[in-house]
């Protein structure tokens, strides 16, 4: 299995302090955030390859923290070619991109960089060998106003996605869709068809919107809370309430 951290985006909401500086590289508790998740991830044993996808921007800082970064697996920098947020790919596109520069054929765990967790995604690799289908996780969101501003995802009594929507409207369940995905090797390829097919490329959960229409998905039930590093404040916040990951969650 693969590991993809999507790590192009720009943070314009955290500058200045992202403005020459990659979010994942924040420190939380004198830790990294790519750290916190990748260390956790590791002792699954799973994965063969690290892939960070970086923008022209901050890829410097990606490689030099490659070279003194101590993983299971080896660890692959790519650079996606963006300048800025204007130009940027977008996820989807970015995961298209590290498909095909790399010759991806493989199950692959899809990661946003920016979020620290306090439960373990081990949890989550063991949940996709247990379904042997994509997979993608959700958590309970009771505000319309939070719900309109994610995935958002109708669930059956099996797991099974029955439909998804980036950004609705008029959300039609309240299972939000963080950004973390598993996709099956056999719907690697799909990626390249769906943005072909008309899938938005800029949010991560449009392909899965795109692909639960054709292939089987299901939806983890997220065991634990999820930070969001959205601007200055709530990272301000995220350092003081962080406590690192329970792996009982």
């Amino acid at each position: 299995m693969k590991c993809a951290v999507l790590a192009a985006g720009y943070a314009t909401r955290l500058y200045p302090i992202t403005e020459n500086f990659p979010k994942p590289l924040l420190e939380v508790n004198e830790k990294t955030i790519l750290d916190w998740l990748l260390d956790d991830i590791d002792k699954s044993g799973e994965i063969d390859e690290y892939i960070i996808i970086s923008n022209h921007r901050y890829v410097e800082h990606f490689n030099k923290w490659a070279e003194n970064k101590k993983l299971s697996a080896p660890i692959t920098v790519i650079d996606d070619g963006s300048t800025e947020n204007d130009n940027r790919l977008g996820a989807v596109a970015d995961i298209d991109f590290a498909v095909k520069s790399l010759n991806v054929n493989d199950d692959m765990l899809v990661i946003a960089g920016d979020n620290v967790l306090d439960f373990s995604l081990r949890k989550f690799i063991s949940y996709f060998k247990e379904k042997k289908t994509t997979c993608i996780m959700r958590y309970y969101e009771e505000e319309t106003k939070k719900l309109q501003k994610c995935g958002v995802a109708l669930i059956d009594e099996d797991d099974l996605v029955l439909d998804m929507e980036e950004k609705p409207e008029n959300p039609k369940s309240n299972w939000c869709v963080p950004p973390f995905y598993v996709y099956a090797k056999e719907d690697i390829e799909m990626v390249e068809k769906g943005i072909k097919g008309g899938c938005k490329t800029d949010a991560p959960g449009s392909f899965i919107a795109w692909l639960c229409s054709e292939r089987k998905v299901h939806a983890l039930k997220m065991p634990g809370k999820r930070y969001d590093i959205g601007n200055l404040e709530s990272y301000e916040q995220v350092k003081k309430d962080y406590k690192g990951i329970n792996e009982n969650a």
